[in-house]
């Protein structure tokens, strides 16, 4: 275990290392370690592993959640080799809720269904105070977009409900946001 402040990280498992998005990925990774956070994501392929990867490699510490769901015959062959901790559970469900609430901050990068439940249930969790507050933090214009357009200007969605996540456009404005709020903790 680490005393380190660990940021989740959401996003698709199925990005290749040739894709732009698996390189900004490994780039957060790195800028995180470099900043002292430890790393948690889903352990396995994709954004994960290029998270874990430039986390692992800057010398941070990579916490992987798994699921058993997602490994044996015919299925993905198991974590990720960039994991210093692997944290195994039976169901996807408590996989989850693992991420969503063992973590002091989270960052989606783009993704598909899992990532959307991932923040959404983040969000949710966020704006009724069942976990303690922490930055939610959209990287790109991907999750600002599907957002934006849920909210639809206010039909569904409060106005306040809004600031309980923060966009950035490069892994460096993660990184200082994310420090803006631990020096606001040390207050």
């Amino acid at each position: 275990m680490t005393e380190q402040p660990v940021v989740t990280v959401f996003g698709a498992s199925m990005a290749r290392p040739a894709d732009p998005e698996y390189a900004t990925a490994e780039h957060l990774g790195s800028l995180l370690a470099q900043a002292g956070y430890a790393v948690m994501t889903g352990g396995y392929f994709g954004m994960m592993e290029a998270v874990s990867k430039g986390a692992k490699l800057a010398g941070g510490h990579v916490i992987g959640v798994t699921v058993s769901r997602f490994e044996g015959a015919g299925r993905r062959s198991g974590p990720n080799a960039y994991n210093d901790e692997v944290i195994p559970y039976d169901t996807l469900r408590e996989r989850l809720l693992h991420l969503v609430d063992h973590c002091d901050a989270a960052v989606a990068l783009p993704g598909g269904i899992g990532t959307l439940s991932e923040v959404a249930l983040t969000w949710s969790l966020l704006q009724v105070d069942e976990i303690k507050h922490k930055p939610l933090i959209l990287l790109g214009d991907f999750w600002v977009d599907v957002l934006m357009r849920l909210y639809n200007q206010g039909k569904y969605i409060n106005s306040d409900h809004l600031a309980l996540w923060q966009a950035a456009e490069t892994p460096e404005k993660v990184v200082a946001l994310l420090d803006e709020w631990k020096r606001g903790l040390s207050r």
